[in-house]
Formats: structure tokens, C-alpha cells, sequence
């Protein structure tokens, strides 16, 4: 007989068994709770997420990122600033017993070119074949991208790709050049309200700081501001290649600083009858401007520009005898020149608010008679019609002059010729106005309306039906593209649609030799693009002597597969030839 147990020692048969019997129940029901629990876990197994809330979550991660490092970089830059202000006068007793710094100069030279050609360096040596593709260039280098296409390309006109330029004073598709550029039509009330302020308030600042030393930093702000102000205006007001009213909120710093420190310092000598003359001159100038500026779109608020205009002359005499009319009177001439100079931007802001947009080329406030830069520039401008292929309201009763009810552009009847995309404002590419609720280059089912100074679906991208988006989802998974179009903004109309991945043919204009045509039959023979969706004859690629791939894709596509109509978009389905 086998020896009992230790833990049953003394217990009956039946208290015995019952305790063997337990054990085997608990272990099974300790079994069936772990595979239950598994199977419940199972079940609530979040789903993949998709494409766009990927998309979503990056683009919040790389905010928090990139706001955690401006947030750091100013911290030190505050701090730095501080212990500056502490050894100033230190650092001024050394400046002139030893000379200029000529180390500390070349050492900061040198940070400044490692820290900005780090990546471009990387960039540039790192095998192409492993990379993606420098878009913009023609010859998949970043140098050229900088030094060609995005650099001086931009001054003078010949960007190899482009959608535009041409050079000279006229600007080619992009509106005259000139001193006056940044004052004319459409682009003054983007930018121009205090331009004239600034420029004033830049001289008198200048003017009072002349006696100051050489290590005065107030003098020095206005030499850096001003210096800032007037290089980049001058690159605006003379570049001849692609120039959108947009590029202009580059300056807005720099106005903001020379009227915000030009009218502390006046206000502060006041007391001199010249110093308060030009703080009252510029307030008059200000407002003079700004009547003019409203004055370019005769509906839009008719009552602003009599009131901006009344105030600010009315400001500009109180100002004018501030000096013997007491502080009171002073301060409230300084509130009314502060509100008439700022009443006319202010509503600008507040219209483009107040209306949602459509289209690429951001522009403020309402349209405007006339205009000479850029896409929309008027005469001169792509299309030569006002307004062209700025972004418009929505809900706006015809868009800008030419256009037409349904929103479609007007202009020729292909917007190009010779199957190739053509510059803004040539032959074969004139330019309607925006209709109600469609964005420029667009029609129903997604592709590009024709017209648009040629510019097919580059500058309004597509929307897309639920047939055209069905019709790409088919079958996708099978797929590394489930589509290709030519240019970026037409191939992510249909992948924002839909969630698939779309091949952009050629980059952002469609004339980047990526893929080339071999490299695309060899993507449609491995069986890797499903759909080839035709943009129509607007967006062929190879603009401004760039690359003719898209266009040589284009037509080899359609030359050997089905064509096939979906929703009002044209597509070509790659998997069978014809």
C-alpha cells in the first residue's frame, strides 16, 4: 500500500476525494477562462488603421515634434539673449581694443553651413537607386533642384519643368516685373496695406539713430529689418520666374517690425514738430493707400474706404498738433491712425475667414479689378484673365471676369497643344473664372477640366465620384499602386478618396522623368499598377522644356490598352493590352 499523502493525512475517504475531484474542476475552469479571455482579446483586436488616419497621426507626431524643437531653440535663444545684455558693455570695451572677431565670424560661417548642407550632403551622396526622387529636378539632384528649378530659375525665368516664366520685365506667364510689382492689382491688397508705412518708418528710424554708436541696437534692428525688407522685396518685385501673390507673406515679418518700431520711436519724440509731422504724414499715407487698395474691388464694403479715409486724415491732424493738444488728445488721434490703418487688412482677414476656398494658390480678402503678378495677375498674368487660378469662394456667383456659371473655366477648348501641358497665358491655355462649388481645373468624376491656361488638374487637383473611387478600391490589394495619373495633385485626389496608393506620374507638374517610360512598362509588365486614369489633354507633362515622360506614358497607354469610362473619368486598365 502506497504511503498516503501528507495534505490528506487525517482526513476522511470522502473529504479526500472531494479535494482530488476539485483540483482537475479548477484547472479545467481556470483552462476555459484563459482561452475565453484569449478569444475576447481576439475580438477586440483593433483593426488596422487606414491610410489617412496613418497619415493623420504622423503629420500630429511630426507638429509635436518640430514645435518641441522651436520651443527648446527659443528658450536658448532667449537665454543666450539675456546674458548677452548682461556682458554688452564688456563685449563693446573689447570690440575696441582687439578689432572685429574675425574667429568667432568664421567659426558662425561655419555652423551655419554644416547645420543647413548636412542633409543636402547626405542627400547628394547617397545612391539614387535607393532614395526616392528629388522632385523638381530634372536630374534627380537636389543641387539642381536649389540652384536650378527653386533658385535662380526663380530670378530669371528659365526653370527647366516649370508651368511658366519665361523672363524679361514681362515675367513671362507670371505678370510684368517691376519696382511696382508688389503694389499693383491683385498682389497690393495681399501684402501692400502698411508696405509704404514701413518704408517711411524705415528712414526716419535710420534718421533718428544716425548719432548713434555703431553697437546701438536699435540702430542695428533697422539696418536688419530694413536690410531684410527691402532684399526680399526686391527678388518679388524682379524674378521672373513662377511668382504667386502668396510668396509675398514673406515680407509681413519684417513690415510688422520696422512700422511696429518706427511708430514707438516717432511717438516717443512727438514732442518735435518734424518727428510728429512724419508720424502724422505716414498715418495720412497709410490711409490714402488703403482707400485706394479697397477701391480695386468697387463691392466690397463701398462704406470701409470713405471711413478709412475720413479717420485716417482725421487721426493724422491730431497727431500733427499732439505736441501742444495734451497727452489725452494725443493718445486718442494715436487709437483712431491705429484703427484706420488697420481697418482694411482687418477685413480682408475676416473675408477670407468667413468663406471656404478651393484651389492651391492661397490668396486673401475679395477679387480685384486688374493685376499684373502672378497666376490671376490680369493682364499679363496666365490666361490674361483676372483671377484666373486664384482659390475663390465658394458660393461666389461667377468667380472672376470670364468665368462661367457651372465654375468651369473658359479659354480655348484643350487648354493645351501638341499634347503638351502649356505655359499660363500662351496659346491654347487661356483662362476662365471659378463657379460656385468646383475648384479650378475640376470637373464631375475627376478629371481636370480643360482650359485653365493649361494647367489641367496642376493647381485644382480632382474630385472624385464614388464610381471613379469604387473602380480604384476594386482589386487594389492585389496591387502596389492601385493607380497612376499624371502629377501629384491629380494622383492625390484619388488617393485622399480612397485611401490606395496612386503613382504620381512626373512629380508635382508632371515633368519630372520619374519613371521614365520604360521604368513605367516595366511597373505595368510585373503587374504592379492596376489603372492608368487620363487627366485629359491638360496635364500631358513636359512644360517648360522639361521631361516628356508623362507625356510619352500618356500616350503609350493609350495606344496599347482599353479605354474605359467610369463616373465621368476616363480610365485604362493595365492589367489586359488591347
Amino acid at each position: 500500500m502506497s504511503e498516503v499523502p501528507a495534505r490528506l493525512r487525517g482526513r476522511s475517504v470522502g473529504e479526500a476525494s472531494g479535494h482530488l475531484r476539485r483540483r482537475p474542476v479548477r484547472g479545467a475552469r481556470a483552462g476555459l477562462r484563459g482561452r475565453a479571455v484569449r478569444g475576447a482579446r481576439a475580438g477586440l483586436r483593433r483593426p488596422p488603421w487606414s491610410l489617412r488616419t496613418r497619415l493623420v497621426v504622423s503629420a500630429v507626431l511630426l507638429i509635436a515634434v518640430v514645435g518641441a524643437v522651436i520651443g527648446t531653440v527659443t528658450t536658448v535663444a532667449f537665454r543666450t539673449y539675456l546674458y548677452g545684455q548682461l556682458d554688452a558693455q564688456l563685449g563693446a570695451v573689447t570690440m575696441r581694443a582687439t578689432g572685429p572677431p574675425v574667429g568667432q565670424l568664421a567659426l558662425a560661417g561655419l555652423v551655419i553651413v554644416v547645420s543647413g548642407g548636412w542633409w543636402v550632403a547626405v542627400v547628394e551622396l547617397w545612391p539614387a537607386s535607393s532614395r526616392p526622387y528629388v522632385g523638381g529636378s530634372q536630374t534627380n539632384s537636389f543641387l539642381e533642384l536649389t540652384f536650378g528649378y527653386n533658385g535662380l530659375g526663380r530670378i530669371n525665368g528659365n526653370e527647366t519643368g516649370s508651368v511658366g516664366g519665361g523672363g524679361g520685365r514681362s515675367g513671362g506667364g507670371w505678370g510684368e516685373t517691376g519696382i511696382d510689382r508688389l503694389f499693383a492689382g491683385n498682389i497690393g491688397g495681399q501684402i501692400a496695406w502698411l508696405l509704404p508705412a514701413a518704408l517711411v518708418l524705415l528712414v526716419a528710424g535710420l534718421v533718428l539713430t544716425r548719432r548713434a554708436g555703431r553697437t546701438d541696437t536699435a540702430r542695428a534692428a533697422f539696418l536688419v529689418w530694413g536690410g531684410a525688407l527691402l532684399s526680399t522685396a526686391a527678388v518679388f518685385s524682379f524674378m521672373a520666374g513662377i511668382f504667386h501673390e502668396y510668396y509675398t507673406v514673406a515680407l509681413a515679418p519684417y513690415i510688422a517690425a520696422l512700422v511696429g518700431m518706427g511708430a514707438t520711436m516717432l511717438w516717443e519724440e512727438r514732442a518735435a514738430l518734424r518727428w510728429s509731422a512724419a508720424l502724422a504724414g505716414t498715418v495720412a499715407l497709410t490711409a490714402g493707400w488703403a482707400y485706394v487698395l479697397l477701391g480695386r474691388s468697387a463691392d466690397y464694403l463701398p462704406w470701409l474706404r470713405t471711413a478709412v479715409l475720413i479717420g485716417g486724415l482725421v487721426a493724422a491732424a491730431g497727431l500733427l498738433l499732439a505736441a501742444r493738444a495734451g497727452r489725452k488728445l494725443a493718445l486718442a488721434a494715436a487709437g483712431l491712425g491705429l484703427a484706420a490703418s488697420l481697418a482694411g487688412p482687418a477685413a480682408y482677414s475676416l473675408t477670407t475667414l468667413g468663406d471656404a476656398h478651393v484651389g492651391s494658390i492661397v490668396t486673401a480678402g475679395p477679387a480685384v479689378a486688374g493685376g499684373r503678378g502672378g497666376p490671376g495677375g490680369g493682364p499679363g498674368g496666365p490666361g490674361g484673365a483676372e483671377g484666373a487660378l486664384r482659390t475663390q469662394p465658394r458660393g461666389q456667383a461667377d468667380g472672376q471676369t470670364g468665368g462661367q456659371a457651372d465654375g468651369q473655366t473658359g479659354g480655348q477648348a484643350d487648354g493645351q497643344a501638341d499634347g503638351r501641358m502649356q505655359p499660363p497665358g500662351q496659346p491654347g491655355g487661356q483662362a476662365g473664372g471659378q463657379g460656385p462649388a468646383r475648384s479650378r481645373g475640376q470637373v464631375p468624376g475627376g478629371a481636370p477640366s480643360r482650359g485653365e491656361g493649361g494647367l489641367g488638374g496642376l493647381l485644382g487637383g480632382t474630385t472624385v465620384d464614388a464610381e471613379a473611387a469604387a473602380r480604384i478600391e476594386q482589386d487594389a490589394d492585389d496591387f502596389t499602386w492601385a493607380a497612376a495619373a499624371v502629377g501629384s495633385q491629380n494622383a492625390a485626389g484619388y488617393q485622399l478618396a480612397t485611401g490606395e496608393p496612386v503613382m504620381a506620374i512626373g512629380g508635382f507638374n508632371g515633368s519630372d522623368p520619374s519613371p521614365t517610360l520604360a521604368q513605367f512598362k516595366q511597373y505595368v509588365a510585373d503587374g504592379r499598377i492596376h489603372w492608368f486614369v487620363s487627366a485629359g489633354d491638360g496635364m500631358r507633362g513636359g512644360p517648360g522644356g522639361g521631361a516628356d515622360s508623362g507625356a510619352e506614358i500618356a500616350a503609350w497607354v493609350e495606344e496599347n490598352f482599353t479605354e474605359v469610362t467610369v463616373g465621368g473619368t476616363t480610365f485604362y486598365g493595365l492589367t489586359a493590352a488591347v
